[in-house]
């Protein structure tokens, strides 16, 4: 009975897609809640998927040349008004530090929500000459944003980012780093993450503030909702001009620099959870799972058994293996397995060790696999493979079953009433039609993708010339 009850705890994502997704952060002991509303503690479980994300992305930044630093959790209020539309873009979200002890401060201080302001102070001092570029600079940091509405991992007041800020000689040079960045957060997704994503560049109305250009991977939920999972923005020389950064070029006259920044948050397990989770619990891709194999032991009570799975154990030294030793019943075992979506795991008891053999089930497909015990290693192995690749293929046919094309406003409502997903349509550029979908229909652009369709002429809003093939979607 005591099985049973652990799995029924979570709810069905078919009957409360919110209620579900809730339940598989806490039983899965991702993250806890705390007295602060919005903040959240990341458990050992939901902080070691991040550490995977963050060893890894941090190794291809650096393949690239980019370079860790760390700058100040505070910026001065006359510091965040030198960019004027960066400042009205995140009026609203940010959070102030009046006093310092007991004295009020003189000038109020911001606590970060992003540092383009501080880096832009930093670098006008940094650069001089064109010999000081390009700076191609990271930082792994906390920023805070005043959310009204709250979800773990998805929006939180208070999460853990990474934010690269670049400094350029010419613009073509920041537009190559600005998309170069995203390609390297698609790859991150597709490869390691099993999300696949859409490439593409954000609507005047949807760009980041004070950016000339945004550029956007954005996924699809299993609940047809997108997620904005990872931005590059190309700033031109706005912030340069704003905050005087200049250098003197080869031929000795003034320029200002161009400038890039680009980041990816925690959502990132949100969207892992979102993508491939079940109604057991987390399905975490191999690539990124910090538990990849869990032994564990059947009538572990029986001579030798213990002793066996300690013995595999040593054998999958290769991967990150962990054996469930602890006293409860096998079935328990097998459903906290499954809830914490650990990819692979190996079954072995007196009859197995006695055959030498034992049994791997894979958790995405509940696969069960006979294995002599002298093969475990190649199979594992093959299994994680085989498990990566076909959870990006599912990911994917999910995807292209939710994606759709609308060529009038009728066809559009239409979809987004019956249906969730991409909607594919064209648009003609003006934000009033933008506007009018998000009114009408809670639905926004999500991107004008790299890979344009001409699925019509005319926007499918107001019937005018189209410009532009768009994603749109309902987002998180």
């Amino acid at each position: 009975m005591a099985d049973k009850k652990l799995v029924e705890a979570i709810t069905s994502m078919d009957t409360d897609f919110a209620q579900w997704y809730t339940d598989v952060v806490k039983k899965a002991e991702l993250i806890d809640y705390t007295s602060v509303k919005g903040c959240m503690v990341l458990k050992p479980a939901g902080y070691a998927i991040w550490e995977n994300i963050q060893k890894q992305l941090d190794s291809m930044f650096k393949e690239t040349g980019v370079e860790n630093v760390y700058l100040p959790m505070f910026i001065p209020e006359s510091l965040l008004q030198k960019e004027k539309d960066h400042v009205e873009g995140f009026a609203p979200e940010v959070a102030w530090v009046t006093h310092g002890g007991l004295n009020p401060l003189q000038e109020r201080l911001c606590v970060r929500p992003t540092s383009e302001t501080l880096f832009c102070d930093f670098y006008k001092n940094e650069i001089q000459s064109y010999r000081d570029l390009p700076k191609v600079y990271n930082q792994w940091c906390s920023v805070v944003r005043w959310e009204k509405e709250t979800r773990p991992f998805l929006r939180s007041r208070e999460f853990l980012w990474q934010e690269g800020h670049t400094a350029h000689a010419t613009a073509e040079d920041a537009e190559a780093r600005t998309v170069q960045m995203l390609n390297v957060y698609a790859r991150f997704l597709e490869e390691y993450l099993a999300i696949p994503v859409i490439k593409g560049q954000k609507t005047e109305k949807e760009k980041f503030a004070g950016a000339e250009a945004t550029y956007t991977i954005e996924a699809l939920m299993h609940d047809g909702k997108a997620l904005q999972s990872g931005t590059s923005h190309n700033f031109g020389d706005g912030f340069a001009k704003a905050f005087g950064i200049q250098y003197t070029d080869k031929d000795n006259t003034l320029k200002y620099v161009h400038q890039t920044s680009w980041g990816m948050t925690t959502r990132l397990i949100g969207a892992i959870i979102m993508v491939h989770g079940d109604d057991s619990g987390l399905v975490l891709p191999p690539a990124i799972a910090p538990t990849q194999v869990m032994i564990i032991p059947i009538q572990q009570h029986k001579e030798g058994v213990l002793e066996k799975a300690a013995e595999l154990s040593e054998k999958l030294g290769n991967f990150r293996v962990k054996v469930d030793d602890s006293d409860k019943s096998p079935g328990w075992k097998f459903s906290e397995q499954e809830m914490r979506g650990i990819p692979i795991r190996v079954e072995i008891g007196p009859k197995d060790i006695a055959a030498n053999k034992c049994v791997i089930c894979r958790r995405d497909t509940r696969e069960k696999i006979e294995v002599s015990i002298d093969e475990l290693e190649s199979k594992v192995g093959e299994v994680l493979e085989t498990m990566q690749k076909e959870m990006l293929e599912r990911a994917r046919a999910h995807r292209e079953e939710h994606t759709y094309v609308a060529r009038n406003f009728d066809e559009f409502t239409k979809i987004f009433e019956e249906k969730s997903g991409f909607v594919k349509a064209m648009w003609c550029g003006d934000q009033a039609c933008e506007d009018t979908i998000k009114e009408k229909l809670a639905v926004t652009s999500r991107c004008m993708p790299f890979e344009q369709e001409q699925l019509s002429d005319v926007c499918v809003c107001c019937g005018k010339p189209a410009k532009k093939m768009v994603y749109w979607g309902k987002a998180y």
